[in-house]
Order: C-alpha cells, then sequence, then structure tokens
C-alpha cells in the first residue's frame, strides 16, 4: 500500500483518501491499483458503505500524465486504471465522494460511479479529454448523458468546460454543496447514515437503481479501446507536447 492512499476503517464506513497533495492527488498507477484493492476489498472486510476523499486543495487532478506517459514505472499503465474502473463498476456498496478542491478527468469522471457527493463551495470539475486528442473514460460517455442530459455531457466531455461547484449540483454531478471545512463532515454522515440502514437492502435498492454493471463495463472496454488508440495519433501527439512544454515554462 502507497503512502499516497490512506484507507481507513471507521464502524461500517471504509475511506479512501488520495494524499498527494504536492501533485494535487495527480494519479500514478499504484495509486490506481491501491484503489482497486481498497474498493474489491470492503465487502469482506464487513464494510457496508465506502467514502472517497482527497485533500483540501484538490480531490484530484486526474492522470499523473508523467507517470502514465512512461508505462506507469515500468508496467502497462493501463492495467491498474482498467482495475480500478472495473472496481468502481462492479463495486456492490454505496460510493459518497467528499470534493474539495479540482476535479479534473478522472477526478470527475469517477463521482458518476457515486450515489451521493458533497463538494465544496470552491470545488471546480473539468474533463479535458478532447483537449487532448483523447476521448472519455470510466464510462462517463455513457453515464453522464444519463445523469445530467446530451447536450450537458456533451459541454462537459467533449468542449471541456468547468463546472463549478453550484453548476455541477444543478446538473446532477453532485448531491450537496457545503462551504469547504464542512464537506468531510457532511460527507462522513451521509456514509455513516447508509451503512446503519439494512445492507442487503441497501445493495438491492442501489442495484435497481443504478442497473447491472454489465453494461458500464463494457463501455469502460469501449472507451479504453478509442484511448489507446487516440494516445497514438497525431492529434494526441500534438497536444501532449504542448501540455509537456506549457509545464516546463510555468504556462
Amino acid at each position: 500500500m502507497t503512502s499516497h492512499i490512506i484507507i481507513s476503517d471507521d464502524g461500517f464506513v471504509r475511506t479512501i483518501r488520495m494524499n498527494r497533495p504536492e501533485k494535487r492527488n495527480a494519479l500514478t498507477a499504484a495509486m490506481y491499483a491501491d484503489m482497486a484493492g481498497a474498493l474489491r476489498g470492503a465487502e469482506a472486510a464487513g464494510i457496508h458503505c465506502l467514502l472517497l476523499a482527497g485533500s483540501p486543495k484538490a480531490f484530484s487532478a486526474g492522470n499523473d500524465l508523467q507517470d502514465f506517459m512512461t508505462g506507469g514505472g515500468g508496467r502497462d499503465a493501463f492495467a491498474p486504471v482498467m482495475q480500478f474502473l472495473a472496481a468502481l463498476a462492479e463495486c456492490p456498496l454505496p460510493l459518497v465522494a467528499a470534493v474539495r478542491g479540482d476535479a479534473v478527468g478522472i477526478g470527475t469522471t469517477m463521482l458518476l460511479h457515486c450515489d451521493q457527493a458533497v463538494a465544496a463551495e470552491d470545488a471546480a470539475f473539468a474533463t479535458p479529454f478532447v483537449s487532448l486528442g483523447l476521448v472519455p473514460e470510466a464510462a462517463s460517455s455513457l453515464l453522464a448523458p444519463r445523469a445530467m442530459g446530451a447536450q450537458r455531457a456533451f459541454s462537459l466531455l467533449v468542449m471541456g468546460e468547468r463546472l463549478d461547484a453550484r453548476a455541477a449540483a444543478a446538473c446532477g454531478l453532485v448531491s450537496h454543496v457545503r462551504p469547504p471545512e464542512a464537506v468531510e463532515s457532511q460527507a462522513q454522515d451521509i456514509a455513516r447514515r447508509i451503512a446503519d440502514l439494512p445492507p442487503e437492502a441497501v445493495r438491492l435498492s442501489r442495484r435497481l437503481i443504478r442497473g447491472a454493471p454489465q453494461d458500464i463495463l463494457a463501455r469502460i472496454e469501449e472507451e479504453a479501446a478509442l484511448f489507446k488508440a487516440r494516445l497514438a495519433s497525431p492529434e494526441a501527439k500534438t497536444a501532449f507536447a504542448a501540455f509537456f512544454a506549457r509545464r516546463r515554462t510555468g504556462g
């Protein structure tokens, strides 16, 4: 378990915290693998509800692009990402998110798998996939239109329009907006309330609401195949070169 992912169990609630604040919780291959394991092992540990959290200034800045482009430290960078996405899609337990600061890329799209999400008033959401010559991921091309309608999903996923917390709540991406200092306590309260309900009734009801995971898993695979192909495209290569150039020059 990497120190960049902190797992803590409190009664029937498991908190999975992204803890790499110096990189705005940009996710590495090792972090994806640890989060997947924490999701997969929760039910056997007697957990009834899961809480995803980040740092005060960033929920997650998305993929660590340097780690991703170099193969996740010598291994297939896609493998742990796919493990995490499959664990999200197949998770039988309710998911709650506590979002402070920026939620970029997967930091936004993972929220579509959550049943409740509490966002800070200063939280911001963005999915810059297309601007990098890529396509959406995490089944967001399926789940976002379901949650917010096709036009709003297009604005978010294709046009890359940023959402503030109020806009995210208005379109159904998050369920609650609170002052930054109240986000975690509110999310923990919601998780505890869910965890105290009859767990099998919760699981069955959640399955009825969200549907079987097969369609979501199939869309994750479809997106991943296109994502991999797009990484080798001239558009993506140009976009990534410009991105890393701006980073080097501080632009």
